[in-house]
Protein backbone atom coordinates (compact mmCIF):
# COMPACT_ATOMS: atom_id res chain seq x y z
CA UNK A 1 0.00 0.00 0.00
CA UNK A 2 0.86 3.62 -0.48
CA UNK A 3 2.68 5.46 1.65
CA UNK A 4 0.75 8.72 3.33
CA UNK A 5 2.33 12.12 2.71
CA UNK A 6 2.22 15.13 4.77
CA UNK A 7 3.67 18.43 4.38
CA UNK A 8 5.05 20.28 6.46
CA UNK A 9 8.39 22.67 7.54
CA UNK A 10 11.77 21.22 9.34
CA UNK A 11 12.09 23.76 12.53
CA UNK A 12 12.81 23.18 16.16
CA UNK A 13 9.35 24.17 17.15
CA UNK A 14 9.43 22.04 20.57
CA UNK A 15 7.28 20.42 21.69
CA UNK A 16 5.19 19.93 18.55
CA UNK A 17 8.53 19.01 16.53
CA UNK A 18 12.01 19.47 16.38
CA UNK A 19 14.70 19.91 13.36
CA UNK A 20 15.06 16.48 12.04
CA UNK A 21 18.72 16.97 10.61
CA UNK A 22 18.05 14.77 8.13
CA UNK A 23 15.34 16.57 5.89
CA UNK A 24 12.42 15.54 7.68
CA UNK A 25 12.81 11.58 7.34
CA UNK A 26 13.21 11.28 10.87
CA UNK A 27 11.10 13.74 12.86
CA UNK A 28 9.74 13.83 16.52
CA UNK A 29 7.58 15.59 18.49
CA UNK A 30 3.49 16.12 18.95
CA UNK A 31 2.56 16.47 15.63
CA UNK A 32 5.06 13.75 14.02
CA UNK A 33 4.10 11.15 16.72
CA UNK A 34 0.39 12.12 16.42
CA UNK A 35 0.71 11.37 12.32
CA UNK A 36 2.19 8.48 12.68
CA UNK A 37 -0.65 7.06 14.85
CA UNK A 38 -3.31 8.18 11.72
CA UNK A 39 -0.46 5.98 9.47
CA UNK A 40 -0.65 2.73 11.48
CA UNK A 41 -4.22 2.80 11.35
CA UNK A 42 -4.26 3.28 8.02
CA UNK A 43 -1.73 0.32 7.57
CA UNK A 44 0.56 3.00 5.91
CA UNK A 45 4.16 4.00 5.72
CA UNK A 46 4.43 7.62 7.00
CA UNK A 47 6.57 10.14 4.53
CA UNK A 48 7.03 13.87 5.72
CA UNK A 49 7.22 16.29 2.43
CA UNK A 50 9.31 19.15 3.83
CA UNK A 51 8.69 22.26 2.18
CA UNK A 52 8.84 26.05 3.28
CA UNK A 53 5.46 27.56 5.03
CA UNK A 54 4.37 29.02 1.93
CA UNK A 55 4.38 25.97 0.07
CA UNK A 56 2.69 23.26 2.03
CA UNK A 57 -0.89 23.63 0.89
CA UNK A 58 0.19 24.08 -2.56
CA UNK A 59 2.15 21.28 -2.51
CA UNK A 60 -1.35 19.06 -1.42
CA UNK A 61 -2.55 21.02 -4.31
CA UNK A 62 -0.39 19.80 -6.71
CA UNK A 63 -0.75 16.16 -5.02
CA UNK A 64 2.86 15.84 -4.07
CA UNK A 65 1.50 15.09 -0.53
CA UNK A 66 -1.89 13.79 0.50
CA UNK A 67 -2.28 16.51 3.79
CA UNK A 68 -1.03 19.55 5.18
CA UNK A 69 0.26 18.65 8.84
CA UNK A 70 2.11 21.35 10.42
CA UNK A 71 0.07 23.56 12.86
CA UNK A 72 -2.97 24.67 10.80
CA UNK A 73 -5.14 26.27 12.20
CA UNK A 74 -8.69 25.76 10.57
CA UNK A 75 -9.26 29.05 9.56
CA UNK A 76 -11.67 30.96 6.63
CA UNK A 77 -8.54 31.63 4.23
CA UNK A 78 -7.28 28.00 4.57
CA UNK A 79 -10.78 26.41 4.03
CA UNK A 80 -11.19 28.15 0.73
CA UNK A 81 -7.98 26.81 -0.17
CA UNK A 82 -8.03 22.85 1.61
CA UNK A 83 -10.73 21.13 3.30
CA UNK A 84 -10.09 19.73 6.80
CA UNK A 85 -10.36 17.02 8.63
CA UNK A 86 -11.36 17.06 12.13
CA UNK A 87 -9.74 18.57 14.92
CA UNK A 88 -6.67 16.55 16.32
CA UNK A 89 -5.81 19.44 18.62
CA UNK A 90 -6.99 23.14 20.47
CA UNK A 91 -4.64 25.89 21.40
CA UNK A 92 -4.44 29.32 22.38
CA UNK A 93 -2.02 32.05 21.12
CA UNK A 94 0.66 33.92 22.93
CA UNK A 95 2.73 36.93 22.89
CA UNK A 96 6.56 36.96 22.70
CA UNK A 97 9.06 40.15 23.70
CA UNK A 98 12.25 40.28 24.57
CA UNK A 99 13.26 40.36 28.34
CA UNK A 100 12.52 43.09 30.37
CA UNK A 101 10.37 44.39 27.86
CA UNK A 102 6.65 45.69 30.19
CA UNK A 103 4.19 45.13 27.76
CA UNK A 104 1.59 42.23 29.27
CA UNK A 105 -1.68 43.17 27.73
CA UNK A 106 -2.77 44.34 23.57
CA UNK A 107 -2.59 47.95 24.23
CA UNK A 108 0.62 47.76 25.57
CA UNK A 109 1.44 47.11 22.05
CA UNK A 110 1.08 50.68 20.51
CA UNK A 111 3.98 51.37 18.35
CA UNK A 112 5.27 47.49 18.55
CA UNK A 113 6.57 45.62 15.03
CA UNK A 114 4.71 42.33 15.64
CA UNK A 115 5.39 39.72 13.45
CA UNK A 116 3.21 36.81 12.68
CA UNK A 117 3.01 34.05 9.83
CA UNK A 118 1.26 35.39 6.96
CA UNK A 119 -2.25 34.38 6.32
CA UNK A 120 -2.31 32.66 9.67
CA UNK A 121 -4.50 32.44 12.80
CA UNK A 122 -1.36 34.25 14.51
CA UNK A 123 -1.84 36.98 12.16
CA UNK A 124 -5.31 37.56 12.57
CA UNK A 125 -5.14 37.81 15.98
CA UNK A 126 -2.41 40.35 15.74
CA UNK A 127 -4.50 42.18 13.76
CA UNK A 128 -6.83 43.08 16.66
CA UNK A 129 -3.84 44.93 18.54
CA UNK A 130 -4.48 48.69 18.25
CA UNK A 131 -1.43 51.13 16.87
CA UNK A 132 0.82 48.34 16.04
CA UNK A 133 2.82 47.56 12.72
CA UNK A 134 2.27 44.67 11.39
CA UNK A 135 5.70 42.28 9.91
CA UNK A 136 4.42 38.92 8.15
CA UNK A 137 6.98 35.99 7.81
CA UNK A 138 6.19 33.40 5.46
CA UNK A 139 8.98 32.85 2.50
CA UNK A 140 11.62 30.79 4.49
CA UNK A 141 12.60 27.14 5.00
CA UNK A 142 12.51 27.74 8.79
CA UNK A 143 10.30 30.97 9.83
CA UNK A 144 9.54 30.06 13.31
CA UNK A 145 13.23 30.55 13.95
CA UNK A 146 13.17 33.44 11.71
CA UNK A 147 10.87 35.23 14.16
CA UNK A 148 12.43 33.98 17.09
CA UNK A 149 15.53 35.67 15.72
CA UNK A 150 14.04 38.65 14.83
CA UNK A 151 12.33 39.21 18.35
CA UNK A 152 15.86 38.84 19.88
CA UNK A 153 17.85 40.79 17.15
CA UNK A 154 15.26 43.72 17.52
CA UNK A 155 14.35 43.59 14.52
CA UNK A 156 10.64 42.85 15.99
CA UNK A 157 9.72 43.83 19.06
CA UNK A 158 7.28 41.02 19.40
CA UNK A 159 6.06 38.03 17.95
CA UNK A 160 2.34 36.43 17.97
CA UNK A 161 2.19 32.31 17.56
CA UNK A 162 0.51 29.64 19.67
CA UNK A 163 0.54 29.17 23.20
CA UNK A 164 2.35 25.43 22.72
CA UNK A 165 5.46 26.86 21.47
CA UNK A 166 5.53 30.70 22.56
CA UNK A 167 5.12 29.50 26.20
CA UNK A 168 8.71 27.57 26.70
CA UNK A 169 10.56 30.40 25.38
CA UNK A 170 9.22 32.69 27.80
CA UNK A 171 10.86 30.61 30.46
CA UNK A 172 13.85 31.20 29.02
CA UNK A 173 16.38 34.17 29.99
CA UNK A 174 16.50 36.54 26.77
CA UNK A 175 12.66 36.74 26.72
CA UNK A 176 9.41 37.11 28.26
CA UNK A 177 6.06 36.22 27.56
CA UNK A 178 3.64 39.17 27.61
CA UNK A 179 0.61 37.43 27.44
CA UNK A 180 -2.00 35.04 26.10
CA UNK A 181 -5.26 35.31 24.25
CA UNK A 182 -7.97 32.55 24.63
CA UNK A 183 -8.38 31.69 21.31
CA UNK A 184 -8.80 28.49 21.79
CA UNK A 185 -8.18 28.04 17.82
CA UNK A 186 -8.68 23.85 16.62
CA UNK A 187 -6.12 22.35 14.49
CA UNK A 188 -6.83 20.12 11.07
CA UNK A 189 -5.15 18.19 8.28
CA UNK A 190 -5.63 19.99 5.01
CA UNK A 191 -6.52 17.88 2.49
CA UNK A 192 -7.17 18.77 -1.26
CA UNK A 193 -10.66 19.87 -2.36
CA UNK A 194 -10.93 17.60 -5.35
CA UNK A 195 -9.51 14.24 -2.97
CA UNK A 196 -12.75 13.93 -0.48
CA UNK A 197 -11.79 9.65 -0.58
CA UNK A 198 -8.69 11.06 0.91
CA UNK A 199 -10.00 13.53 3.97
CA UNK A 200 -12.72 10.38 4.81
CA UNK A 201 -9.94 8.19 5.31
CA UNK A 202 -7.46 10.62 7.64
CA UNK A 203 -10.49 11.77 9.10
CA UNK A 204 -12.02 8.46 10.06
CA UNK A 205 -8.57 6.95 11.46
CA UNK A 206 -8.49 10.41 13.34
CA UNK A 207 -11.79 9.62 14.65
CA UNK A 208 -10.43 6.47 15.62
CA UNK A 209 -7.17 7.08 17.52
CA UNK A 210 -8.98 9.95 19.60
CA UNK A 211 -11.74 7.55 20.35
CA UNK A 212 -10.04 4.80 22.18
CA UNK A 213 -7.78 7.29 23.55
CA UNK A 214 -4.41 6.69 21.69
CA UNK A 215 -4.20 10.54 20.63
CA UNK A 216 -4.64 11.25 24.16
CA UNK A 217 -1.60 9.38 25.57
CA UNK A 218 0.62 10.74 22.78
CA UNK A 219 -0.57 14.67 24.13
CA UNK A 220 0.41 13.95 27.64
CA UNK A 221 3.69 12.04 26.65
CA UNK A 222 4.77 15.82 25.05
CA UNK A 223 2.99 18.16 26.29
CA UNK A 224 1.73 17.16 29.99
CA UNK A 225 1.60 20.72 31.47
CA UNK A 226 -1.54 21.48 29.10
CA UNK A 227 -4.81 19.76 29.34
CA UNK A 228 -5.92 17.81 26.85
CA UNK A 229 -9.19 19.57 24.82
CA UNK A 230 -11.25 15.85 25.28
CA UNK A 231 -14.67 17.82 24.52
CA UNK A 232 -13.16 19.44 21.50
CA UNK A 233 -12.01 16.54 19.75
CA UNK A 234 -14.65 13.91 20.62
CA UNK A 235 -17.37 16.12 19.64
CA UNK A 236 -17.67 18.46 21.86
CA UNK A 237 -17.29 23.06 21.08
CA UNK A 238 -14.02 24.16 21.44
Amino acid sequence: MAAIRFSCIDSAAAPLFDLSGDGGRTRTGFEPEAAQLVADELGRTLEWVIVPWDEMIPAVQRGDADGVWCGQGIIPSRQEQVDFTRPYAVFNESVLVRSGDPARAPEDLRGYRVAAITGSANMRLAETFPDVELVPFASSDDVFADMIEAVRSGTVDAMVDDDVVTVPLGDQPEFDLAFTAETRNPWGVGVAKDRPEVLEEIDGALARVIADGRLEEVWKKWMPHLPFPAEALRGGTS
